[in-house]
């Protein structure tokens, strides 16, 4: 059995979980633009790549809170 994590672990947990979701979510309408291009794609296309890429990192600290690696 594994130990209890810390008491503040459940709302670190929350944290890192619920910045993608509202990065992707309710940032769009912030993010929503065709101008600047990065490297010849719009600037939205940029931002959903990178926070869909971004998400395996926030799940990996997720993981580091509940102490499972």
């Amino acid at each position: 059995m594994r130990p209890a994590p810390p008491s503040g672990a459940l709302a670190l947990r929350a944290l890192f979980a619920a910045i993608p979701l509202v990065a992707l979510t309710l940032a769009l309408p912030l993010a929503n633009r065709a101008e600047p291009r990065i490297f010849g794609f719009p600037f939205l296309m940029v931002w959903i790549m990178g926070w869909v890429l971004s998400i395996p990192a926030f799940l990996w600290m997720v993981g580091r809170v509940e102490r499972r690696w």
